[in-house]
């Protein structure tokens, strides 16, 4: 799996949301699919505060504590403005460095949970840390093809 380092600006993300923990997400009790049919079903891409909306981000953000506690996860777009008074998610991800992790060509289903496979373990190896303040994929909405996706993670470090 291709990864480099890079730093990026703050950055303000508004979407839909939930609150989940991996343990759920492995078992019978996953919300991710049920945001991502919210996220398609409610025209969230065509709110009129996204910028760049062809780039969808998914993400993680207010953890509890590590990758084994419960976070918030927001499908939805890079914007300038809160819209949280029209009930919408929203979240500020602090400037970072990142280091970003990019997955094969595949099922977009099946190369994401690969990809975080590799990035967990990746963390239990390495002497590299995680933030955990505000983690996110990336998907280009202008060409996305759920059967055949290249996907990028971008994962806070210290």
């Amino acid at each position: 799996m291709n990864t480099y380092t890079i730093e990026k600006h703050e950055i303000k993300i508004a979407g839909v949301s939930t609150r989940t923990t991996n343990a759920e997400e492995m078992g019978s009790n996953g919300r991710l699919p049920q945001l991502w049919e919210t996220y398609f079903s409610g025209g969230t891409a065509a709110q009129p505060y996204n910028q760049n909306s062809h780039l969808i981000y998914g993400l993680y953000t207010d953890y509890e504590s590590d990758a084994t506690g419960a976070y918030t996860v927001i499908l939805g777009h890079e914007v300038n403005v809160d819209p949280a008074s029209d009930g919408v998610a929203y979240a500020v991800v602090p400037a970072s460095k990142y280091r970003v992790f990019t997955t094969r060509k595949g099922p977009v289903y099946e190369v994401v949970a690969e990809a975080w496979g590799f990035i967990w373990q990746y963390y239990m190896d390495s002497s590299e840390e995680r933030a955990y303040t505000g983690d996110f994929e990336l998907y280009d909405g202008s060409n996305f093809d759920p059967t055949n996706s290249e996907i990028q993670i971008y994962i806070a470090i210290k």
